[in-house]
């Protein structure tokens, strides 16, 4: 009886141990809390650019709309002749930009980027929540940017191009080591137009390039942990306008739902979450 008794009170210690390991390991999962200013409307409207750069182009605010759905810098936005202009300039960039504010699917993942080839847009999640977004300009129609699931990998403030020793490419931060692909600075000139890079405006590169985590090496020839998850997606249609073009006539002619995120993502989201298991544990 008591050896019964011992090894009762034995099995119930191990217990007790088993559940306070499992509380060690579970990760508190803090939702960002973001106040955003919804706009009273979300339309748009043609404007010639040289006279909305006269009258509208000192606004900062107004400016960084104005870049983004174009999908420019500021010195190509000179170059357009009609660009497209939101009726009124009371929201956050966000309510103007194709990406939901909430995807459930990602309510686990700590951080992910997400490169959308069709709207030429990217944007940060963390934890299913909206953080950033911003345009981008992809691989042009001879050199597209593969799609599918990346990490994260190597960064450097300035590096040069390995398709051209010439450029030089800011706040990059690499996700195909082996084709040398990554997110970096470089002009937007309104469409895709890169060598297979992911170009973005100097403030979303900078801004990526802290976000994200670097890998970590465990020999030259081996990674011990992977870095942020790149979910790059969907197809540009290079035979028709821009269809940022078409905002005008349908304000969500670029809008994703969440549920398209949701099959986009669903694939990769046990490989995402096992990497970012391996980083939590380190």
């Amino acid at each position: 009886m008591k050896n019964a008794i011992k090894i009762m009170v034995l099995v119930i210690g191990l217990l007790s141990l088993s559940c306070k390991e499992e509380k060690k390991e579970t990760v508190t999962i803090v939702k960002p809390e973001i106040k955003r200013n919804e706009p009273k409307e979300v339309a748009f409207t043609f404007q010639k650019s040289e006279d909305w750069l006269k009258t509208e182009g000192s606004n900062p605010k107004a400016l960084d709309l104005v870049l983004a759905l174009n999908r420019v810098d500021a010195m190509n936005l000179k170059k357009l002749d009609s660009i497209v202009v939101p009726t009124d300039f009371s929201g956050d960039l966000e309510y103007y930009m194709p990406f939901p504010l909430e995807v459930a699917t990602l309510n686990e993942v700590s951080k992910i980027i997400l490169f959308s080839y069709a709207t030429q847009a990217f944007a940060t999640y963390e934890y299913g929540v909206l953080t950033h977004t911003g345009p981008t300009s992809l691989g042009r129609e001879k050199d597209k940017t593969p799609t599918g699931l990346f990490f994260t990998n190597w960064k450097a403030e300035e590096t040069i191009s390995t398709f051209n020793d010439e450029w030089k490419l800011k706040w990059n931060f690499n996700i195909e080591n082996k084709q040398g692909i990554g997110f970096h600075e470089y002009e937007l000139p309104g469409y895709p137009a890169s060598h297979s890079c992911l170009r973005l405006l100097e403030k979303d590169a900078k801004m990526l390039y802290e976000f994200a985590d670097q890998w970590e090496l465990e020999s030259a020839e081996k990674v011990k942990l992977k870095g942020t998850p790149v979910i790059v997606f969907g197809s540009y249609d290079f035979k028709n306008p821009k269809i940022w073009n078409t905002l005008p006539q349908d304000a969500k002619a670029l809008s994703i739902s969440e549920a398209t995120l949701e099959t986009t993502i669903s694939p990769y989201l046990a490989s995402i979450l096992k990497e970012q298991t391996k980083r939590e544990k380190k």
